[in-house]
């Protein structure tokens, strides 16, 4: 798995496309704690922890990791 930047309007873009998009909300409990905005079925793994989790995640479309 190579890493590629992928800005919101390509990921939008992907979307609309058809293509399978897995989104990985990447903040720390904390800033995921007091966020007022949270994308429905992100699936939440903390940045520093992404690498452990890497083979749980689905493999059937385009992981789009983001944090703030």
């Amino acid at each position: 798995m190579t890493p590629t930047p992928v800005s919101a309007s390509e990921a939008k873009q992907m979307l609309d496309s058809g293509v399978h998009v897995i989104f990985v909300d990447a903040r720390n409990p904390v800033a995921w704690g007091q966020a007022s905005n949270k994308l429905p079925g992100a699936i939440r793994i903390p940045a520093d922890e992404v690498n452990q989790h890497l083979r749980e995640l689905p493999s059937d479309g385009t992981v789009v990791t983001y944090c703030t």
